[in-house]
């Protein structure tokens, strides 16, 4: 079973992910606020994919990539944001994400990424 962690300063954004992600089986579903307590739950919990924002206070979600990282190297991070500028995808990318998805997205968006990376319910 899928453990996944969805981080998100923005609470409906996280309830959003969270009902798309319940509705297609997966429960093992954890959450976070910003990035400082992303890193804490990934080290508490190593799930197996975390869900992130990068426009976050205390620590966005580049830094908080970079950190989980530096930790784990084999971790699956996609970051989900409404920035989708693309230098912001290419850092991201750059710093180990596994894919950027652009906010407003449909829900077939977040279950197609977890598909292509084999992150079944």
């Amino acid at each position: 079973m899928a453990k996944i962690l969805m981080v998100d300063d923005a609470a409906f954004m996280r309830m959003m992910i969270k009902d798309t992600l319940s509705k297609n089986g997966y429960s093992d579903l954890h959450e976070a606020a910003d990035g400082q307590i992303a890193v804490d739950k990934y080290n508490e919990l190593k799930p197996d994919l975390v869900i992130m924002d990068i426009t976050m206070p205390n620590m966005d979600g580049l830094e908080a990539l970079k950190t989980i990282k530096q930790l784990d190297p084999n971790a699956t991070i996609v970051m989900c944001s409404a920035m989708g500028q693309e230098a912001m995808v290419i850092e991201a990318i750059k710093l180990g994400a596994k894919d950027f998805i652009v906010k407003p997205f449909k829900a077939d968006r977040i279950l197609k990424t977890l598909s292509s990376l084999n992150i079944q319910p």
